[in-house]
């Protein structure tokens, strides 16, 4: 009955964890380039239950009842890549990936600089002139004169970009945005601000960049309420367990065994 107990409570902690994920979705149902997550959720290992009370010729054997349940856990959360809607905005500084890939930005804390991840687009000009994020973080991208990837210094130029991620600035070719992609998207991971971690990019030749256009959320609002619902039904009914084996319980204690 304890352990009843204990699978009842480990499905009301992953629902818990699951209404989190699902609320955090809806939260960013409008934030732009916001890839929705996905918990998944697995078993613990099942308890074989067995005894030696069956008797064959005289002979206790063993009798196999079945398995126990050891209750759920959170086993990963994973993210939704599909592609979210383009939508227009005729802002020479959005910019939106068409297909898989990411935009490269260079993230400074004040001691050290490190790259990151981002399809996030609405990107500005910063007082210094240098193309950055709402955060602050510079865009990376292929300097056409010496080839190395540095941030994208715009200046007070007129920024435009073709669908293959080249940059004129007044007209003249100045950058190619540093597009890359991953073989694996398990091995990236969210680090805040839309950016995400990963080792090993690889140059991404087959995206297409639209200037003036933000990818939107991917989030599909009406599958998340859907999902919050669901989770409500079945945390309420692993409340409804344990308030049936507390009081079963509370009657083993002041009840059996007791002398009348």
């Amino acid at each position: 009955m304890i352990r009843a107990l204990y699978t009842a409570v480990t499905g009301l902690i992953t629902g818990e964890a699951k209404q989190s994920t699902v609320t955090n979705n809806i939260a960013n149902s409008n934030t732009n380039g916001y890839k929705a997550e996905n918990l998944s959720i697995k078993s613990f290992d099942d308890v074989l239950i067995q005894n030696y009370d069956k008797m064959v010729n005289g002979k206790n054997t063993k009798n196999v009842i079945g398995s126990l349940s050891q209750g759920s856990k959170v086993d990963d959360v994973n993210t939704d890549f599909t592609q979210g809607v383009l939508q227009t905005t005729d802002k020479s500084t959005d910019f939106a990936i068409e297909g898989k890939g990411f935009f490269t930005v260079q993230s400074n804390n004040g001691m050290t600089t490190k790259n990151y991840y981002t399809r996030t687009g609405d990107f500005h000009v910063d007082g210094s002139g240098y193309l950055v994020t709402d955060s602050g973080d510079k865009v990376l991208g292929k300097n056409s004169t010496t080839n190395v990837v540095e941030p994208i210094l715009v200046g007070d130029g007129k920024i435009q970009s073709d669908k293959y991620g080249n940059i004129s600035i007044n007209g003249k070719s100045q950058y190619k945005f540093d597009l890359v992609d991953f073989k694996d998207y398990n091995t990236i991971k969210k680090v805040g601000d839309n950016l995400y971690d990963g080792s090993n990019p690889i140059q991404n030749a087959n995206v297409t960049v639209r200037q003036g256009s933000l990818e939107k959320s991917n989030v599909n609002v009406t599958n998340e309420m859907v999902n919050m619902m669901e989770i409500m039904r079945n945390f309420e009914s692993n409340q409804k367990v344990m308030q049936a084996i507390d009081m079963t319980l509370g009657k083993a204690v002041n009840e059996v065994g007791t002398v009348k």
